[in-house]
Formats: structure tokens, C-alpha cells, sequence
């Protein structure tokens, strides 16, 4: 493709792969489909219970990391989604930014952790909110695996189907968050009013700095996702339009469905009570049965029911999004071509959805097994893995929000239709507080009180809090991220043909 010389800055190379494959996406991505998907991404309800369980000062936090760490991340992730609005999105802006080799890793490290999700953490909570109201789920039995293997396939199946009638699936799960979280905050609040709450004080809403530490890694995982929509930039209508608007009212709606669950779930449950897993249930059912008598049990079902569905399309938004990223990197020659191949009529990734389900499915069923037949030691092993898989997520945005400013600085030729207020100061600004508040969680995964220390906080006792030695913690967590390596770097390798074949993309439209 021929370009002027006064254009050829405005140009990225990309492969003829990659030109080929994108030449199957259609726009059908609107305004209203990409709030509700990135509300449904961006709210899990699994990590209620997990934040309420740290006690009132989490919701200080949750106020706090919403206006310095979601404020300025909605703000960043605009400008991108508007400046650059490429398939893959994330992916394109840190090769953009630090070249294809790290946005190869970067895009490992961004995908792998949804199917360690989906088939853990979700699959599981879902699994105990049908046994706590519908019917009894014996761990490690058929049903039980029968129910987790259906919650991993749902995803993937809602992945595979094409965007235009997929993305029906996670705008449902969002407008079910929306009535599940309006039904609990005001159940909550009426059982709080007639009968007051649990040994709650004012005092307990100050700010310390181990509540920080101890909730910074959840709520930066809780509140990422905004980005997650951009990886299918070139399926949307108008994305310069409606990315900023889209950003801004799923960013309302996050701070909201987090803050004020967690707060209910504390006017409701003693905080020895509330347990990571089933405290947001636990809480509903105390409330329920206690304001609306006799009709609670119906209400408990519909809650129960909503909120499968809304970790069902969780998993789903996610996969659809990271799953892009990963094909993207591969059509691009940054991983193993094979995974980069669309479907030629629905438009998908469907190897790499098949990839993550198979993934996953391994997943749930070593979980499984573990938690019913490993014993304490078993038991301690798989939830240190299991934070480090997720602790991946974090490390990912370590190079995203630096892209942003070096794009602002690299790429200031670009007409930016949105910006990051204040400039290039007011840029430097918004990037050093969300990669400051996501090093922060990232380091507290993978060397959980190590930062305590330095600031002086006493963490206590390491296998207490894990189970396990910090050595062993410690050879796990290096592992598995050499694993992510090594992946990334043979996926790389396998790609050098694709590479070398060479193509233009076209700029950003004006």
C-alpha cells in the first residue's frame, strides 16, 4: 500500500497476517452495548464478600482508590481508546509504545489470568451460591464437577458466538448486576435502620496504613477493565464518540457496585463472620428473611439466579476481550500463529477461546481435587498459585499506563479527539498514580509483606497468613512466572515467519 511522505509517520507496520484476519471483523459494537460490557467486566460480585471481610476501613479505601486510582485510569484509558482505536487495543499501544517484544509479554500476561479465573475463583463461588439456596452440592462430587465444567464452557461459548449477537450475554449479566446490587444495598440499608449494625463505629472508617496494604491488590483487581473494550476497537461504530462515554458511566456505576455492597454486607454480618467466599450470600439471606418475611425466600432465589448469571458474564467479558488480545498478538507475530486465526463467519478467536476453555476446565478440575482430597498442605499450595495467577493481571497494566505517556510524548502527532486534562504534566500525572497504586498491588502478590516491612507494619506470621514457608511461597511465585515467560518468549519465536511479512496499517482516523 503506497503512502505519501508526509503521512509516514502517521503509519505503524503490521503483517499481512494480521491484515488478512482483521478484514473479517464487522461494526457492531454501539454506545449502550459497550457500557453494559464493560460494567459486566468491570463488576465482579465474587469480591464482595473478600472486601467486606477487611472491615468498614475497606470502604474508605474503595472511596479513596475510586477518585485516586479509577479517576485518573478512565481518563488514560479515553485518550488510548480514542487516539488508537486498534483490534486488540492494549496490545497495540504497548508495542507502539516499547516495541512487539513486550507487548508479546504484556499480552501472556493479560490473558492467562481469565481462565485460571473463571475456572477458580468464579467456578467455585458459583458452585456454593447454588448449594447455599437451590440444591446441595456434595465438593468433589459429579454435580459438583458437572456444575463447574458448564460455568467454563457457558464463557466460552458466549467467546466464541460472534460479537454481534454474543454481546447480548454480557449486557444482560450487566442489567442483572444493576438490579441485584439495587435489591441487596436496599434490603441492607432497611435492615440496618431496624436493627442497627454490628459494633460499627465512625472510628473504624480511618484510614491506616496496613488496611492499605491489605486491600490495595483486591481493589485494583476489582476496578481494572476499562481497557477490555478496545480489544474489539475495530467491531465498534464509532469508538472516538463513544469510548469517553462509555469509560465515564461504567466508572460511576464500578465505584457504586462495589462501595455500597461491601458496606452492606458489613451492616448485616459481624466481621468474624463474613468469609471471602460466601459473605455476600450470607449477608442476603440474613437480610432478606428479616425485612421481607415470607416473600425474602423468593427474592433470595432471584438474587441467587442473578448472581450466577453475573459471574457467568464476568468470565465471558473477559474472555471475549483477553482473548482478542491474544489472537491480535498472535495475527501480529508477537505468538504462535495459530492462535490467530479468526473464524471466517463469526469473526472470533475461537482457538484461542478453545485454548482458555481447556485451560480453565484443567483448572477447575485440579482445584477440585485439591480442595477435596488434598488435605491443608494441598489446600495452602493451590491458593498461593492461585494468587499468582491473578496477581498477572496487575503485573500487565505495568505497561500500559507507562504506554500512555510515552504515546503522549512518542506519538504527539496524532490528532487525540479526547485528553487526559492538564497536558502533558496532568498525563505524567494520572500515570504515575495508577502505575504507582498498581506496583503497589502487584508487589504485595507476589511478595506479600515485603512492603510492610519497609514501611515499618507488622505483617506476622508468614505461614499463619499462607500456610506455607516464604521460600516455598516464593519458589512458586518465581515459577510461575517463568512459566508465563517461557510461553511468551517460545510463542514469539514460533512467530518470526509471520513477522517477516510485512504490511501497513493506516493511521488513526483524524
Amino acid at each position: 500500500m503506497a503512502t505519501d511522505p508526509g503521512s509516514e509517520a502517521l503509519l505503524e507496520n503490521t503483517t499481512a497476517f494480521a491484515v488478512e484476519e482483521k478484514a473479517k471483523l464487522k461494526k457492531v459494537f454501539g454506545r449502550l452495548d459497550m457500557i453494559l460490557f464493560t460494567v459486566c467486566a468491570m463488576v465482579g460480585l465474587d469480591l464482595i464478600g473478600t472486601l467486606a471481610g477487611l472491615g468498614l476501613e475497606a470502604v474508605t479505601w474503595l472511596a479513596i482508590l475510586a477518585v485516586c486510582f479509577l479517576l485518573p485510569y478512565a481518563l488514560i484509558m479515553s485518550e488510548l481508546g480514542t487516539t488508537f482505536p486498534e483490534e486488540g487495543g492494549p496490545y497495540e499501544w504497548v508495542k507502539m509504545a516499547f516495541g512487539r517484544v513486550h507487548a508479546g509479554i504484556f499480552a501472556v500476561l493479560y490473558w492467562i489470568t481469565n481462565p485460571f479465573w473463571v475456572g477458580g475463583t468464579l467456578a467455585f463461588t458459583a458452585a456454593v451460591a447454588i448449594d447455599s439456596e437451590w440444591f446441595t452440592v456434595t465438593p468433589g462430587s459429579a454435580v459438583d464437577y458437572l456444575i463447574k465444567i458448564a460455568f467454563v464452557w457457558f464463557s466460552i461459548i458466549v467467546a466464541i458466538v460472534s460479537l454481534e449477537h454474543g454481546k447480548w450475554i454480557p449486557n444482560l449479566g450487566a442489567m442483572a448486576r444493576v438490579v441485584l446490587v439495587s435489591l441487596f444495598i436496599l434490603t441492607t440499608t432497611i435492615y440496618a435502620v431496624k436493627n442497627g449494625v454490628h459494633g460499627l463505629t465512625f472510628g473504624d472508617l480511618s484510614p491506616t496504613a496496613a488496611g492499605f496494604l491489605g486491600i490495595v491488590p483486591l481493589a485494583i483487581f476489582a476496578f481494572v477493565g476499562f481497557e477490555l473494550q478496545t480489544n474489539a476497537a475495530e467491531e465498534m461504530v464509532d469508538p472516538q464518540k463513544d469510548i469517553p462515554v462509555a469509560v465515564s458511566r461504567a466508572g460511576v456505576l464500578a465505584a457504586i457496585a462495589y462501595i455500597l455492597p461491601t458496606l452492606g454486607v458489613l451492616f448485616v454480618l459481624p466481621g468474624e463472620e463474613i468469609d471471602g467466599l460466601t459473605g455476600f450470600i450470607s449477608a442476603a439471606e440474613t437480610a432478606y428473611h428479616d425485612v421481607w418475611g415470607s416473600f425474602g425466600g423468593v427474592l433470595l432465589q432471584l438474587t441467587v439466579a442473578m448472581l450466577i448469571l453475573a459471574l457467568a458474564t464476568s468470565g465471558a467479558a473477559w474472555m471475549m476481550g483477553s482473548d482478542r488480545t491474544q489472537a491480535v498478538a498472535a495475527m501480529d507475530g508477537a505468538f504462535f500463529p495459530f492462535f490467530g486465526k479468526l473464524h471466517p463467519q463469526l469473526g472470533t478467536p475461537v482457538r484461542v477461546n478453545l485454548l482458555s476453555g481447556v485451560v480453565a476446565t484443567i483448572m477447575t478440575i485440579v482445584a477440585t481435587l485439591i480442595a477435596t482430597k488434598g488435605g491443608d498442605g494441598a489446600n495452602a499450595i493451590f491458593s498461593v498459585l492461585l494468587t499468582i495467577a491473578i496477581s498477572t493481571t496487575l503485573l500487565s497494566y505495568l505497561y500500559v499506563f507507562p504506554a500512555a505517556y510515552v504515546l503522549r510524548r512518542k506519538a504527539a502527532h496524532v490528532p487525540r479527539v479526547f485528553k487526559v486534562p492538564g497536558g502533558d504534566a496532568g498525563m505524567l500525572a494520572a500515570v504515575v498514580l495508577t502505575t504507582f497504586f498498581t506496583a503497589v498491588g502487584s508487589m504485595e502478590a507476589v511478595f506479600p509483606g515485603l512492603i510492610w516491612k519497609l514501611m515499618g507494619q507488622d505483617y506476622g506470621s508468614f505461614e499463619d497468613a499462607w500456610g506455607v514457608s516464604r521460600t516455598m511461597f516464593e519458589a512458586l511465585t518465581l515459577g510461575a512466572l517463568l512459566v508465563v515467560m517461557l510461553v511468551a518468549a517460545f510463542g514469539y519465536s514460533a512467530a518470526a515467519g509471520v513477522r517477516n511479512e510485512k504490511a501497513i496499517r493506516p493511521a488513526p482516523p483524524e
